[in-house]
């Protein structure tokens, strides 16, 4: 189970939106070992495309020296997709290496307010995908 901030959802919806219609991608980091997403840490989409998203090497590479000095660790892998559902595509499963992070999709494909966006974490261990429930805190 992913247990979440409303804080931390919201900054994820709100940055998903603010990129539609390319895909938002980011990290939440956390204490070592304590799977607890604490720091909110939006990336850009080098790939700037409404369906697919590819992190900045160079950017990823200097998130990942930071969290290291900050003896963090990457709790939550988000993206958006922007004309699906919340589900992982089968180019998402191919770049999950993370097999402790939690990977959170939004859908932002009802951009027109009527309805709220779909948020769904999942799990994705040697390619095979695990949904998980989702414990929105306070």
């Amino acid at each position: 189970m992913l247990k979440i901030s409303q804080t931390l959802v919201d900054q994820i919806v709100e940055h998903a939106r603010k990129d539609h219609p390319d895909e938002a991608c980011g990290v939440i980091a956390g204490p070592v070992g304590e799977g607890r997403p604490e720091r909110f840490i939006p990336m850009l989409n080098a790939a700037r495309s409404p369906t697919f998203y590819e992190f900045d090497s160079g950017d990823l590479l200097k998130l990942y020296r930071e969290m290291d000095d900050r003896d963090e660790e990457p709790v939550v892998i988000y993206h958006s997709h922007t004309a699906t559902e919340a589900y992982p595509s089968r180019t998402d499963v191919t770049y999950a290496n993370e097999p402790n992070a939690h990977y959170v999709l939004v859908s932002t494909a009802d951009a027109d307010d009527a309805g709220p966006f779909q948020f769904r974490s999942y799990r994705i261990v040697e390619g095979e995908i695990t949904e998980e429930e989702v414990e929105v805190t306070a």
